[in-house]
């Protein structure tokens, strides 16, 4: 129990410091996509937080199998350079009594990816499409600046400002086109207020000297063009689509009796993931074996170079199975079959050439040495010279 504990700890260390290291990394890759929104305030910086934040929950069921994977390859890497495991091995310790932490270990975490996969990300992805959804509709119009255009996500919505003394105050020579179909509808205005909160929860922006033209490309008879001295606009008014059906964001219980190809890829995905994190780990300590004091980097090579080749494989499995080039059977299931069976043999390796060396003809034969005669030898009588 004593070994259990000492390998697990061994195993957490690294991989907590792993897994912080990804999520800085993508959390900085996520926000490089959505500062410049923030910036022109196309998107509040309570938007931006929640979305990554939501990333982050979804890409956790990648970023943990991954981490468990380097932390096994990196802590058994460093009790061989050590001569740790040489020293447990001398203790009486085999394969098993290896194997058993891990094993521990990697089961716990599958659990939670497993249950990230299952219940969590669907959340993210449905709760992250409903802030976008409102985001393309919303505009930050009172941190908007002069002379830049504004376009909303979908593009339907843009407006420019020709002056503006500066955030929150009042804006000149404003010009706003909203585009439905083939509706066009252009609102220019000499002075618009900054947008305020009404009773009801909404904005309001108040625009002064308005002439408002609406164009109809498939009826131009319909064209119309009005002149206002005021007009008050709410720039939340534009609702977004409720936007279509996306797998991702569908519950697992409805992908369960679903059977479209995008659903089954879906759902095979997400019960897959627990899988992965068990094999990988258990292929991270088959593939950390090696010589005694050897470097303890010397396995991170080939280590890396095999998650590459199984993710890649379970990408493309699961883009086969969605565009129904892959059936249900096997589905993406083939690519954790491979893992399984490419780590069953990397751990009966060295069994396997222990057995072959004990066979008949797995020894070569050793060729016969001639027998050693010691050399002939003929006695005579010595001479008077010879005596003296």
């Amino acid at each position: 129990m004593k070994t259990d504990s000492y390998l697990i700890g061994e195993i957490l260390r690294p991989f907590a410091g792993v897994l912080c290291l990804f999520v800085l990394l993508f959390a900085g890759y996520s926000l490089t996509g959505m500062l410049s929104d923030a910036v022109n305030g196309l998107l509040p910086v309570g938007t931006i937080a929640a979305l990554t934040s939501l990333k982050l929950l979804i890409a956790l069921e990648v970023l943990i199998p991954i981490s468990l994977f380097i932390a096994v390859v990196a802590a058994f890497g460093r009790l061989q350079a050590d001569s740790e495991i040489t020293a447990m091995l001398a203790l009486g310790m085999g394969p098993r009594q290896f194997l058993r932490p891990v094993l521990g270990l990697a089961l716990g975490l599958a659990m939670c990816v497993g249950g990230l996969s299952l219940f969590v990300r669907p959340w993210a992805y449905a709760t992250s499409h409903e802030i976008s959804r409102r985001a393309a509709a919303e505009l930050d119009v009172n941190a908007m600046e002069p002379g830049t255009f504004y376009a909303s996500h979908d593009g339907a919505q843009v407006v420019f400002l020709g002056k503006r003394a500066g955030p929150h105050g009042a804006a000149q020579n404003v010009f706003i086109a909203k585009r439905k179909g083939a509706h066009i509808e252009v609102i220019f205005a000499r002075r618009a207020n900054p947008a305020v909160p009404v009773q009801n929860g909404q904005r309001s922006v108040h625009l002064s000297g308005v002439h408002v033209y609406q164009f109809d490309h498939g009826h131009p008879e319909q064209d119309r063009s009005l002149v206002a001295e005021g007009l008050n606009l709410n720039p939340d008014g534009r609702v977004a689509g409720g936007g279509g059906y996306s797998p991702v964001a569908a519950t697992t219980a409805h992908l369960l009796a679903a059977s479209d190809a995008a659903d089954i890829a879906e759902r095979q995905w997400r019960f897959s993931t627990g899988f992965s994190t068990l094999l990988l780990a258990l292929l991270g300590a088959a593939l950390s074996r090696g010589r005694p004091r050897q470097s303890r980097y010397a396995r991170f090579g080939p280590a890396i170079l095999a998650y590459c080749i199984y993710y890649l494989l379970c990408t493309t499995a699961r883009v086969w199975v969605q565009h129904g080039v892959v059936g249900r059977v096997p589905g993406l299931w083939w690519a954790p079959a491979a893992l399984a069976l490419a780590t069953l043999l990397i751990w009966c390796a060295p069994s396997a050439r222990r057995v072959v060396r004990r066979l008949p003809f797995g020894t070569e034969p050793e060729m016969p040495v001639p027998p050693v005669h010691p050399p002939q030898m003929s006695w005579m009588p010595a001479g008077g010279q010879d005596a003296a």
